[in-house]
């Protein structure tokens, strides 16, 4: 699926900057637009007298706009294959790379930009004859959700666009959310879609998904919400897209050539002749974009297509009486008619014409009150269109007749030399389609469904009973068990979602063992009660069993697709259990030691996560005007239920002990190498707070409200990690120089119980608070993770503003630097003999709870629930 986007030519291709508005270039002076230009088409348009039809091209997350040279590439090729009759300008917007799927901060500027942009556009056109009033834009990822942002602004008129392609763009919810100003602009955009939605009923909207390959977007989250103007909008998983058949990963999606050329042939189908721009008329461009992304028929798109075809000439007639037949052409042989009857006592008949000399680049099927179903056996996708685009086929019934038939399947396996066989069936559909109850979730792939499919038909269907949820992954083995005709030949296998477009092909040999997977992208919706099919376009000599089962380690994985943004919640949520463990194993043994798997229970937390999925729960919660609780609002959208919280807590246990058993290895590592280089001095008790460590204080707070609240962080993150490297330098070098006294000691028979037990006492205070410290930055460690994508948004952009504005961790930040600076100073002896440490103990729970409840949609919730445990252990070290 991944062709070269350049469609023959050599010249380079070249971006012109376009010259903006001094107050525009001014409040935006990191976001440039440009015009896609390559060869003579790029010298001619210097001037920018441009005749064409705008269309902007807006990057996503990191995305670069040179991404736009797939789409115009293509389009040039197009134009010059029409004489440039018609032709498009492809702009491009440079967004500097910004991680905007990470920090929503800039996407607010992104969208005002794109409006800026717009309105220079069209005025570029205004003394052109044919001068457009919109543009059309295509979004990759972010930029698609940019895009549908426009229309929340209050000076924007939405007749400025008419046609909005998205590709693999989260559009229900983002990724990783992980600042509020990103789940506040996806609220705002969502919620004004669905208030204003017969406002948007002239905006033809297009999303394309890339389907399981794209490992970074869902495909769940890139369709379009169900809403009111359903006429207008359109949600396609790449792997369904006729012709292209395939899923991609989420860059590619931006050059996949399949897709590319859907996109081009869609734009060139959408010109009105009588204006030379994008038709106005919103069905005619649903029409289109059904036509080349839902079912193409694999001819040229026609907005009134003929009813009938009438053939003409001299006919040759052959009777064919059998229900089944086959009819052999030579290339070089003249076009043939075949006639039969459906019925021994009818006088209907079927003809079907084949023409090789006339290379008519057209194929369909005209049927009276028939659905027709093509099966296309023995070769790959490619090759049936390069086949039938010089094959011209008619087919017409007369169906009154004939009640008994349902379908026809018409098979074309590849040609053998320079000879070709055409199969045809007739049958009922009833007779070819069979249910197959789907296996239970829990079954773990111990049992199975069988069927025995012994007719040796062109075409079966097997409906999936139950087979709705998206956490339901089946596993299809089909197993041919002999061919007649002893031929390796290949089978395709369709999964028909009925209610949403992400279908999926599977070409597979036979005679041999296919392993076809069966997974949801969206739950099936719950006025919906169609059944999901298999269709089998099967080897007409081939005798065969499928046998389906439920896969546990595709469950798993697709519980990981699903649900893999949340497990920073749950990493951490583990070690602050730990954490708040040891703080009660310090209160009552004064040891500051007890591992993660001791204190980590689930059943300390599940419980009460598993209760808000209830109806009566959320009715209770929503009378005492709480906040919306996250499992509650998954549960909602069929995207949850009471295991995934227990899986992802396993899941999140082990991460977070291999975390830090990472972590202290390496320190234990930094601390030998420190040790070699620099002889550390004895360990001495210091105040908790001096003159210079207030000043420190001060310091990085104006640092965190002047330029960056994730810098501070960073800052504080590394003192401590030096501060707690040093430490471990000097406890291993007491324990060297222990275990060297204990031997001269042993040597000279000198009794060790004369050594001093306060040496002992604070040996062992030392390595207590040593593994305090360690906890913290364990602890502390993911906190920075977490805010680390605000600080590179802020590096990247240092040049343009020295204070990253809007922040959404400079008040989380000041409270830290406090807390840290006291922290990293601080020892168990003062903690273990206050009076809070029992509160400070007993608070990391239901922060756990409270922070797997709130936490899961809204990452950026996380730092504060640490933020407040720390607060207490900074408070104990006082009272």
């Amino acid at each position: 699926s991944l062709g070269n986007p350049r469609v023959g030519g050599t010249c380079p291709s070249s971006g012109l900057k376009i010259k903006l508005p001094k107050k525009t270039a001014r409040r935006y002076p990191a976001y440039e637009l440009y015009l896609y230009g390559e060869g003579n088409y790029a010298e001619e348009n210097k001037n920018l007298l441009l005749t064409g039809i705008p269309v902007l091209f807006l990057p996503g997350n990191a995305g670069s706009y040179k991404q736009v040279r797939s789409l115009g590439s293509i389009a040039l090729r197009k134009a010059e294959d029409v004489d440039f009759k018609y032709h498009f300008n492809f702009f491009s917007v440079n967004f500097n790379e910004e991680l905007v799927a990470l920090y929503g901060g800039s996407l607010q500027r992104q969208t005002k930009f794109v409006h800026e942009c717009i309105k220079v556009i069209l005025k570029l056109y205004k003394d052109g004859d044919f001068a457009p009033s919109s543009v059309a834009i295509v979004g990759h990822s972010m930029g698609g959700l940019v895009a549908r942002a426009l229309l929340t602004l209050k000076n924007f008129k939405p007749e400025l666009i008419n046609l909005l392609i998205t590709q693999a763009t989260p559009h229900v919810a983002p990724v990783m959310p992980l600042d509020k100003y990103l789940t506040d602009f996806y609220t705002a955009v969502n919620n004004h879609w669905i208030l204003k939605a017969q406002d948007l009923r002239n905006l033809t909207t297009l999303s394309v998904a890339g389907g399981f390959r794209d490992y970074q977007v869902r495909s769940g989250l890139a369709f379009l919400p169900r809403l009111s103007q359903h006429d207008s909008a359109l949600s396609v998983v790449s792997s369904a897209v006729p012709r292209a058949w395939a899923s991609t990963d989420h860059l590619s999606i931006v050059w996949c050539k399949e897709l590319i050329l859907a996109t081009i042939r869609a734009f060139f189908d959408l010109i009105d002749e009588n204006t030379r721009q994008i038709t106005q008329d919103p069905k005619k461009r649903m029409s289109v974009l059904n036509h080349h992304f839902v079912r193409h028929p694999a001819k040229m798109y026609e907005e009134n297509p003929e009813a009938f075809t009438h053939l003409t000439g001299a006919f040759n007639w052959i009777t064919v009486k059998a229900s089944k037949w086959t009819y052999s052409v030579y290339n070089g042989s003249d076009g043939k008619y075949f006639s039969f009857p459906l019925a021994s006592h009818r006088k209907s008949y079927s003809h079907v014409y084949c023409e090789n000399s006339m290379l008519v680049r057209k194929y369909f099927f005209n049927v009276w009150g028939l659905f027709i179903k093509m099966c296309f056996n023995g070769f790959v996708a490619s090759f049936f269109l390069f086949l039938f685009s010089f094959l011209f086929k008619v087919v017409m019934l007369k169906l009154l007749d004939y009640p008994s038939l349902s379908h026809i399947v018409i098979q074309v396996p590849p040609a053998v030399g320079n000879k070709y066989t055409l199969g045809c069936e007739f049958f009922k559909e009833d007779s070819r389609t069979v249910q197959l109850p789907v296996t239970h979730l829990f079954s773990f792939g111990f049992s199975s469904s069988k069927i025995l499919l012994n007719s040796t038909g062109l075409l079966y269907n097997v409906q999936l009973q139950h087979f709705n949820q998206v956490r339901m992954l089946l596993k299809f083995l089909r197993s041919c068990n002999h061919s007649l005709s002893g031929e390796k030949k290949p089978s395709v296998y369709r999964l028909h979602i009925p209610w949403s477009y992400e279908d999926s092909i599977t070409v597979a040999k036979v005679p041999s063992l296919a392993e076809i997977s069966a997974k949801l992208h969206i739950a099936q919706p719950h006025s919906d009660s169609s059944l999901p099919e298999l269709n089998i376009y099967s080897s007409p000599d081939c005798q065969y069993e499928v046998i389906l089962k439920t896969s546990l380690l595709q469950v798993l994985g697709q519980i990981v697709r699903f649900h893999a943004g949340a497990f920073p919640v749950y990493i951490v949520s583990n070690i602050l259990l730990t954490y708040g463990g040891q703080l009660s194993t310090l209160r009552s043994t004064g040891n500051f030691s007890l591992e993660l798997v001791r204190t980590a229970k689930p059943y300390k937390v599940e419980p009460l996560i598993s209760i808000v999925v209830f109806n009566w729960f959320r009715e209770i919660w929503e009378s005492l005007s709480l906040p919306e609780v996250d499992a509650a609002v998954l549960s909602s959208q069929d995207a949850w239920f009471p295991l995934v919280s227990l899986i992802l807590f396993l899941f999140g246990t082990g991460i977070a002990y291999w975390s830090g058993v990472f972590f202290s290895t390496s320190l234990r590592l930094f601390s030998s190498l420190w040790l070699t280089l620099i002889r550390p001095p004895e360990l001495q008790k210091d105040k908790l707070i001096t003159p210079s460590r207030l000043c420190g204080m001060i310091s990085l707070a104006l640092v965190s409200w002047t330029t960056c609240g994730a810098f501070s962080v960073l800052i504080v993150y590394l003192q401590y990690l030096f501060k707690v490297l040093k430490g471990h330098s000097k406890e291993t070098s007491q324990n060297s120089s222990t275990h060297t006294v204990k031997a001269q000691s042993s040597g000279d028979s000198i009794s060790e119980a004369t050594q001093s037990p306060s040496n002992n006492k604070t040996s062992a205070e030392a390595v207590n608070s040593l593994k305090m410290h360690i906890t913290v930055l364990n602890l502390f460690t993911w906190i920075v993770l977490l805010n680390l994508p605000s600080l590179i948004y802020w590096l990247k952009n240092l040049r343009y503003n020295v204070r990253l504005d809007p922040d959404p961790c400079r008040s989380t930040a000041i409270i830290l630097v406090c807390i840290l600076e006291i922290l990293m100073n601080s020892n168990t002896s003062e903690v273990k003999s206050s009076k809070l440490l029992k509160i400070a103990a007993k608070v990391p729970l239901p922060l756990s709870v409270a922070m797997l409840a709130f936490g899961r949609m809204h990452l950026y919730r996380v730092p504060h629930f640490v933020t407040f445990s720390l607060l207490l252990h900074v408070l104990c070290c006082f009272v």
